[in-house]
């Protein structure tokens, strides 16, 4: 056997060891009662754990494409399953809430990141899962903006932690206020992050409220779509400094555009205008999901328990102080809009 042929084995078998754990975390949600740990979650602490015993420098290139490469696809497949329709469905008062928790996250945690002392990369990476709807933000934004392995497993362990304690504590806080099904739907599906908590704490309050909250949820979710746009833009501007700096010459733009956002878009778009049917959709939706898992997996995998380590407390805290204030943000929003 020569040595190309070994490689692409090896490569092969890397990236067969990240669809086996990604797998895996799909049967482990599946099993786990009342889905409280998403695939994701899961696909990413396993590989971390994996990391700290089996880490061979031959599985890294096959790493590095699955954390990249399938991951972009998984994006570009996340288009189809946002559709700016939904918008039209949950109205402009939630909307209203959303502005105002967006500004916090990115606005406010501008502010926040400096004080904590974090590179921006991470610090938006937390706002994104704080602000939009967790795992799935954060892996949408983390290419565009070249966002290492580790930040983007410190950006998803912080959201899920704060959402692990939010389920418990969401339905007992709306209790004591006394708040309606409807204001307690809008405050948990504008402030909790991933998908899964959101339906976790709404139904724990009330169907209806669980009803409200998941809409509201996926509403919030079209806010991927500008948001990948903006960081897309930064993305750009940053990485053409850099080479600038380093070069000494002019950058062509063209070649620093994250083109797989074009895809991105054109789903989304395509979702938007034309009936998609279900079972395709159905489909490209799960596929998409299970590809980012994947990708997760690999990040997991080439990431190290020494690594949080070293990043110490700091994108922890970072993460339950926006967490805290676009929780109290949501709340004051509909106290003012006389919904509670």
């Amino acid at each position: 056997m020569n040595t190309k042929t070994k490689e692409r084995g090896l490569f092969l078998l890397g990236v067969a060891i990240c669809f086996a754990v990604a797998g895996l975390s799909v049967l482990l949600e599946n099993i786990i009662p009342g889905g409280l740990l998403g695939a994701s979650i899961i696909a990413l602490f396993m590989g971390t754990i994996i990391n700290s015993f089996f880490h061979p420098a031959w599985l890294k290139p096959a790493l590095k494409f699955t954390s990249k490469r399938i991951l972009k696809l998984a994006i570009i497949l996340l288009g189809a399953s946002l559709s700016v329709k939904v918008i039209v469905d949950v109205g402009k008062m939630t909307f209203f809430v959303m502005l105002f928790t967006f500004a916090m996250c990115f606005g406010g945690g501008y502010f926040v990141r400096k004080l904590f002392g974090l590179n921006w990369k991470l610090g938006n990476l937390i706002s994104a899962g704080t602000g939009i709807c967790g795992g799935s933000a954060v892996a949408a934004i983390a290419p565009v903006i070249d966002a290492e392995d580790k930040d983007i497993a410190f950006a998803m362990s912080s959201t899920f932690l704060f959402d692990m304690v939010m389920i418990a504590l969401y339905p007992l806080m709306g209790k004591a206020l006394g708040m309606e099904d409807l204001a307690y739907g809008i405050w948990a599906g504008t402030s909790v992050n991933d998908t899964a908590s959101v339906v976790a704490s709404g139904y724990a309050f009330s169907e209806a409220a669980g009803d409200i909250a998941t809409m509201v949820k996926l509403t919030r979710t079209i806010a991927i779509i500008p948001t990948v746009l903006v960081f897309a833009w930064v993305g750009i501007r940053v990485k053409r400094k850099e080479l600038q700096k380093a070069e000494g010459k002019k950058v062509n733009i063209v070649k620093i555009v994250p083109w797989f956002i074009c895809g991105f878009l054109a789903l989304a778009i395509l979702n938007s205008t034309v009936t998609i049917p279900a079972d395709v959709a159905s489909a490209v939706k799960h596929t998409s999901k299970f590809l980012m898992v994947t990708a997760l997996a690999a990040i997991g995998l080439n990431t190290s328990l020494l690594d949080f380590k070293k990043a110490g407390l700091r994108p922890m805290f970072y993460g339950i102080t926006i967490d805290t204030l676009v929780t109290l943000t949501a709340l004051a929003v509909i106290y003012c809009m006389g919904l509670m």
